[in-house]
């Protein structure tokens, strides 16, 4: 299923979590590789690893569809 749209692909290639985000999602990685995750902290850790996997799709989407208009 195709669902980028041709006029955001650019956009979402370039699309990067804020700073703050980015330093809790590490904070999180940092701390799962240490295995002291509250239950609270492994579920939103999670969350951000399927959000991750979402975006991968629509970048990996959007990539094709700048190649194939080029």
């Amino acid at each position: 299923m195709k669902i980028v749209l041709p006029e955001k692909a650019e956009e979402i290639v370039e699309f990067r979590a804020d700073p703050e985000l980015q330093a809790r999602i590490e904070e999180l990685a940092r701390k799962s590789t240490e295995g002291v995750l509250s239950d609270a902290e492994q579920q939103e850790y999670a969350g951000y690893a399927r959000a991750n996997k979402f975006i991968a799709i629509l970048k990996r989407q959007a990539r094709e569809l700048i190649r194939s208009r080029s």
